[in-house]
């Protein structure tokens, strides 16, 4: 890989990282406000939408940004946007037009980020050992 292709991955991996970071900030600055929300869509544990899943999202961001055991930071991300999608984005129960359709796009969006944190947890696992810019390899290895 040259030099130029590692720092264009390293970039990647930190600007994915930085949208998690915004979405870790709001769970931790509003968490009675998440909270809130999480109790009303029948979330079973709603103390977890507050500071535990911003700082999931932070581990999970940082992990990836930093090639710190990338794989594991890119399936604890994928495991946060199927748990939002499942619960707080069930736009089929909607009756609002407006609401369904802003739910409707935030399920997709949680599905694409679902889509792009395989990918991350693909190349590190299968290529990781061969990364540069990275901290430690990969836990998981599928070569």
């Amino acid at each position: 890989m040259s030099d130029a292709v590692a720092w264009i991955l390293l970039l990647g991996r930190i600007l994915f990282g930085a949208m998690w970071v915004n979405s870790a900030v709001g769970h931790l600055t509003q968490g009675q406000g998440s909270i809130g929300y999480a109790k009303s869509m029948r979330f079973p544990m709603p103390r977890l939408a507050a500071w535990p899943s911003g700082l999931w999202l932070i581990a999970g961001s940082l992990s990836i940004a930093l090639g710190l055991w990338a794989d594991v930071g890119a399936l604890m991300l994928a495991l946060f946007a199927t748990l939002a999608a499942a619960w707080f984005h069930r736009f089929w129960e909607l009756d609002d037009p407006q609401q369904r359709s802003a739910q409707r796009q935030n399920l997709w969006r949680n599905v694409t980020l679902v889509g792009g944190c395989l990918v991350i947890f693909v190349l590190f696992t299968t290529f990781g050992h061969d990364l540069p810019l990275t901290i430690t390899d990969p836990l998981i290895d599928l070569r």
